[in-house]
């Protein structure tokens, strides 16, 4: 069974970004080179606003990333679709648990500030509970100074 992390998010999002989505872009740019990654988005519009994120760190955060479909293998995959190759974490920035997270030696999810949203992460927490994954809750980190969704 997968190992699960929640982060209980204590930003409120914002306009454009929000910080769950700054928070996935500071984890993969932590965790990439330890084990290739797939973020799993809600939809393709989210996709695409995480891979801007990516491209808008600076150089020394680089994180080799590619949206799902595209040529080459990126150790970072970012789409909506399951994915169809192997990875060592799963960022889920999904509304929904994703069925195919037990593929998945750790996972990542998150709960926002927003009462709507917190309440699918809960849903999402009882999916995993029920699939027998081991689940641990942390705070929110703080995120790194350069902040691409600020100017």
């Amino acid at each position: 069974m997968s190992q699960v992390t929640f982060y209980l998010m204590s930003e409120l999002d914002e306009t454009g970004a929000s910080a769950c989505e700054r928070l996935a872009c500071q984890l993969a740019a932590e965790s990439w080179s330890s084990g290739h990654l797939y973020v799993h988005c809600a939809d393709q519009a989210q996709a695409e606003r995480l891979d801007e994120l990516l491209w808008q760190l600076p150089p020394d955060r680089f994180v080799p990333h590619q949206l799902q479909g595209e040529a080459g293998q990126a150790p970072v995959e970012i789409g909506h679709q399951p994915p169809k190759r192997r990875y060592a974490r799963l960022i889920n920035l999904a509304w929904e648990a994703p069925l195919f997270a037990g593929n998945f030696p750790q996972v990542v999810d998150f709960v926002p500030t927003d009462d709507t949203q917190k309440q699918q992460a809960r849903e999402r927490y009882k999916h995993y509970r029920q699939a027998g994954h081991a689940l641990e809750m942390r705070d929110q980190p703080a995120l790194a100074a350069h902040n691409p969704a600020q100017p």
